[in-house]
């Protein structure tokens, strides 16, 4: 390569800023996504499933977390966590192995409307562009709410997840049931 095919130093700079700027989307446009009501998780507690010398098991994650919109309703997931040297950094890609259950556990009452597939709850499951959603509908007919949660990537989703439904049910001396329907979009 001749001097005068060479890359100048700005032009490299100009490169690397641009790769900067990249990254530094691709890191912020997950976080701006998340759902203005996101809410950080109870843990419940940790199981230990596989035991790794010097680092970090795998385990199992048990967490709780209330509805944002509907009061009386709470879900709790388990999510499997990477040990391991990658676990311990932070840079496992964590499978998307979710399972989901969904109750009345007061009076249900709705602080606004919902469209059908609104986001719960929102979490990263990998460093780059993997994470774990927790949606909610209604089952108009039935007058359930309907849970599911999923993992999805930037290229592709996953096709494991698991549903939970919430029937909306009178709670403690018989108080008039709301129907979802009347607080769909």
């Amino acid at each position: 390569m001749t001097v005068a095919n060479r890359p100048s130093r700005v032009s490299r700079l100009a490169n690397h800023a641009r790769c900067a700027a990249l990254l530094f989307a691709a890191l912020l446009v997950p976080a701006l996504s998340a759902p203005a009501m996101a809410q950080e998780p109870n843990l419940i507690f940790k199981k230990s499933t596989v035991w790794k010398f010097l680092t970090p098991d795998d385990k199992l994650a048990v967490y709780g977390i209330d509805d944002p919109v509907v009061d009386g309703v709470a879900c709790h997931y388990t999510t499997p966590e990477k040990g391991g040297l990658k676990g311990m950094v932070g840079v496992a890609e964590e499978v998307s192995d979710i399972s989901l259950a969904c109750r009345q556990v007061g009076p249900i009452s709705f602080k606004s409307k919902f469209e059908q597939g609104d986001v719960v709850f929102r979490e990263g499951r990998s460093f780059f562009f993997k994470r774990m959603q927790i949606v909610r509908g209604c089952d108009t007919k039935r007058n359930v709410l309907v849970y599911l949660v999923y993992s999805d990537k930037l290229i592709d989703g996953s096709p494991k997840n698991s549903t939970s439904t919430v029937p909306i049910m009178p709670w403690g001396g018989g108080a008039d049931v709301l129907k979802c329907a009347d607080f769909l979009k």
